[in-house]
């Protein structure tokens, strides 16, 4: 017998039923007679026009009301066709509790921020703008400094640290950590030997079953990061804020960004910690290779290389890169292994001379930079576990602008103030279990 055919409404369904032999199908059995109802139902929901119709008024009645209630949309980000409007688009590196964060939806871009806080702007809407921003400033009180800047929005601060995030030396390698307040504390492992504990006082024992256990605790310190004062200074003709600002937005989101990443790179690469960050080349923990029995001054050769791989921690051995001055390429390009009275080169392109130098030594990348230290020099070649370097960031940077400093020449002084700080996150070299040579994620080839 056929299966029946599911009626699609109620004439139907009474046909069906009032013929003999359709009934006996329906009712052949439980399983038949239910499958029946069931997909009978299923239709009548699918296809019933007055409960589509209800849906479709209840659905356009509750978004009408969304739309008419503001407090619903707060926090939504929305497609906004307004070619005036501020993007809504956020960087990579924005963070959304930062103080500037609060001045987004009012400055989309440098050009309206400028508008506003440029000193020689005097209309009424410049200054209910820094009204605006003074007061979110204020709100944070002393986690933002009150020197007579202008909070930077957080849309804009993170374009800022858009290329050091990315194309710095150490910023883009390092561990970056957010702070809040003036001074940040941060856990440090106390690890000075692995000859009978590791990770800073944890041991191990075998123990007979029902053995005593032995107790072991782990000495953790703390590093403090405390926001150091990096300021950005530049002279800029009155015209471009009168007249030219786009010029000017495209200068403070390439030059600026560049010149940011400049100044930071080389406090962490080498900077004293007196009022600036520790730079690496200066870690306590650094170790530093001697130079080789009669090796000429401004020389760099291949055990100079082996010996700096071989105290790199081996856990960091994945992670480490080569940071070198560029006048080490002679060096490196021309370096030979000595074997007897003969010997080999190391280091030699493809292509006779015309291809690109390798960029990896030991398997590990290399970064050439002006920003270390001459060729001959210790720290003119290092090898760095970057994942070592603490970078505390605080959140929140501030521009301010003065016609009066320069107005003799017609010009505006500007200055864009971050606070940054830089530490090794290790404060001594590690004692390996076996042997005396001590190993550190900070190497460098001491001066020759």
């Amino acid at each position: 017998m056929a299966t029946p055919t599911i009626p699609r409404d109620a004439d139907e369904l009474a046909e069906a039923l009032g013929d003999t032999a359709t009934l006996k199908a329906i009712a052949k059995d439980k399983d038949t007679l239910e499958s029946f109802i069931l997909d009978f139902a299923k239709g009548q929901q699918k296809h019933n026009p007055d409960i589509e119709a209800q849906i479709r008024d209840e659905t356009q009645r509750q978004f009408a009301d969304i739309l008419r209630d503001d407090k619903l949309l707060n926090g939504i980000n929305r497609l906004n066709l307004d070619p005036t409007a501020p993007a809504v688009a956020r960087p990579k590196y924005y963070n959304g509790r930062a103080p500037g964060a609060g001045l987004d939806k009012q400055f989309g871009n440098w050009a309206d921020y400028l508008k506003a806080t440029w000193a020689g702007a005097n209309t009424q809407e410049a200054w209910a703008a820094r009204s605006e921003i003074q007061k979110i400033q204020n709100a944070f009180g002393s986690t933002v400094p009150s020197d007579g800047g202008f909070l930077i929005p957080e849309y804009l601060r993170s374009e800022l640290l858009r290329v050091p995030n990315e194309e710095g030396v150490v910023r883009s390698r390092a561990r970056v950590v957010p702070m809040e307040s003036l001074m940040v504390p941060y856990p440090m492992i106390d690890n000075t030997s692995n000859a009978s504990s590791v990770y800073g006082g944890i041991t191990g024992y075998w123990t007979e079953e029902g053995g005593t256990l032995t107790d072991s605790s782990p000495t953790f310190g703390r590093i403090e990061l405390i926001a150091k004062k990096l300021t950005l200074y530049s002279e800029i003709p009155n015209e471009l804020f009168q007249d030219s600002l786009i010029s000017l937005e495209q200068f403070m989101s390439e030059s600026y960004p560049e010149a940011l990443m400049w100044f930071e790179d080389c406090a962490f690469t080498d900077g004293n910690g007196v009022g600036q960050p520790l730079g690496y080349i200066n870690a306590p923990a650094a170790v530093s290779v001697a130079k080789e029995s009669g090796q000429s001054a401004g020389t760099l050769l291949w055990e100079n290389i082996i010996k700096c791989y071989s105290r790199m921690l081996p856990a960091s051995l994945g992670r480490a890169v080569w940071v070198a001055h560029n006048d080490t390429l002679p060096e490196l390009l021309t370096m030979a292994l000595s074997v007897g009275t003969g010997g080999s080169a190391v280091w030699v392109g493809d292509g006779g001379g015309q291809d690109a130098p390798p960029v990896r030594i030991l398997g590990r990348p290399v970064v050439f930079t002006e920003k270390v230290s001459s060729v001959g020099t210790a720290g003119d070649i290092n090898f760095v576990d970057f994942g070592y370097y603490l970078i505390g960031d605080r959140q929140a940077m501030q521009m301010s602008t003065s016609t009066e400093f320069k107005f003799g020449n017609d010009k505006t002084a500007m200055r864009v103030i971050e606070r940054v700080d830089g530490t090794p996150w290790i404060k001594s070299a590690i004692t390996p279990r076996k042997g005396s040579n001590t190993l550190s994620p900070f190497v460098k080839v001491a001066t020759r």
